[in-house]
């Protein structure tokens, strides 16, 4: 049983008053037994031998509330939540009311909840169509950017003076007011000129300059750059040029085309399979934009009670779209730690970054969810289990592990809000 009282002074703020059964309250207590028994010694009984009963009556029930309370809350205050159709945002704060020996527990949750969504048209949308054409510029601009990644960097003669494109092998040595500075040193380092590497400038001061010279480079550090120390300071630069190289293509030929791809023979083959790959591309990412643009619609069609996101959603989004892109760099094998050290960004940073377009994503998500619930969309079991098989094979997990680390409400939000995007979508037109 749960009630719900919204608060007098405060929008968007409330309480939640529910009851954990006593059923589910022995449950609990069994497991956290379970969990414990082992580590209690008993004279007469040998570890993980003592009995439930002996257990209680000597150290009583109580000392099991706080594990017990851990395992019995989550899905409890899940069930008062969904029963008082509340939809909940950010940490709640939950205290017990009462948790008397022999009956329901009672709790008590000050929660903040998402506002009231208004909704406008969002079926039968139009949006302006995205162009899909491939045209010939843009099958040559694909081949020139084959034809340089199979260039090859070909050292020059001494009088040969560098260009933007070229790359020299340099030492340089960096001072600021006469003082060296840590990373400003370096010997055989290749540089591409024009590929914005250095510090604004630099490279630029490279260009007309021949192998074998030696060349002092004054820049200026940016006043945003990473190293306080050096932000806004002017340095000077000697410069040892070793080498110069210049990229020199391949003749674009049948030879070519076979080098690039082997499944074809000839370049106007290559052309030909390039320019179906411009175009499926180009068709995939006209479907992204239409879908896009057809979301940003039905949203900007909708508004939101007060014109105000609650603070706790935009920080949940943000925390959220940062944890996202952690887990994504950890799998490409960089840990948070090693980020933040190449990066020279600090998670203040970060949030910051993330923290722009906040407002628009948590607008949008109100405004499915609440499509969601004026289509009436509710995912069926066999769904919910095809998703689970989904995200089982994507993870290579067993269904039962997907089952315990995701609850029902997390996978039929997921499902419905999937759903709710291609009703949009398929209702819609382009102009």
């Amino acid at each position: 049983m749960s009630n719900w009282t919204p608060a007098a002074d405060k929008k968007n703020q409330g309480t939640l008053e529910f009851e954990i059964s006593r059923a589910q309250v022995e449950e609990g207590l069994e497991k956290a037994f379970q969990r414990n028994k082992n580590e209690v010694s008993i004279p007469g009984f040998r570890k993980g031998k003592v009995t439930k009963a002996l257990f209680f009556s000597k150290f009583g029930e109580e000392a099991l509330y706080q594990e017990t309370m851990d395992i019995v809350l989550p899905a409890a205050y899940e069930a008062a939540v969904e029963e008082a159709d509340v939809t909940p945002v950010g940490r709640p704060n939950i205290e017990p009311v009462s948790m008397n020996k022999g009956e329901n527990w009672t709790m008590k949750a000050e929660i903040t909840t998402a506002p009231e969504v208004k909704l406008g048209e969002y079926l039968n949308l139009e949006v302006e169509a995205t162009d899909t054409e491939v045209t010939d510029a843009d099958v040559d601009a694909e081949i020139k950017r084959l034809q340089d990644g199979q260039a090859e960097l070909v050292l020059q003669e001494a009088e040969v003076k560098a260009e933007n494109g070229d790359t020299v092998i340099i030492d340089f040595d960096g001072s600021v007011d006469g003082d060296h500075f840590d990373g400003g040193q370096a010997d055989d380092f290749s540089l591409e000129l024009g590929s914005g590497q250095f510090i604004p400038g630099f490279e630029e001061q490279l260009v007309g300059h021949l192998a074998g010279e030696e060349v002092s480079v004054t820049v200026t550090f940016p006043e945003d750059y990473q190293a306080a120390d050096l932000a806004g300071k002017e340095a000077l630069f000697e410069v040892k040029i070793h080498e110069l190289k210049r990229k020199e293509l391949p003749e674009l030929d049948d030879e070519f085309a076979k080098d690039v791809d082997e499944e074809v023979e000839t370049l106007a083959e290559l052309k030909e399979k390039t320019t179906k790959k411009l175009s499926e591309e180009k068709a995939a990412s006209a479907q992204a934009a239409f879908e896009d643009a057809v979301i940003t619609k039905a949203v900007e069609n909708a508004s939101v009670e007060g014109d105000e996101i609650p603070e706790e959603m935009i920080d949940e989004d943000v925390h959220r779209q940062i944890d996202q892109y952690l887990a994504q760099l950890q799998q490409q094998g960089i840990s948070r730690e090693m980020f933040f050290q190449i990066s020279g960004q600090t998670e203040d940073d970060l949030h910051k970054q993330f923290e722009e377009g906040a407002s628009t994503r948590v607008k949008t998500n109100l405004v499915l969810e609440a499509i969601v619930k004026a289509e009436a969309i509710e995912p069926t079991e066999s769904q919910i289990d095809e998703e689970v098989a989904s995200l089982a094979a994507q993870y290579n997990m067993e269904a039962a592990q997907v089952r315990e680390s995701l609850s029902n409400s997390l996978l039929k939000h997921d499902i419905a809000m999937r759903e709710v995007i291609k009703r949009i979508t398929d209702s819609a037109k382009t102009k």
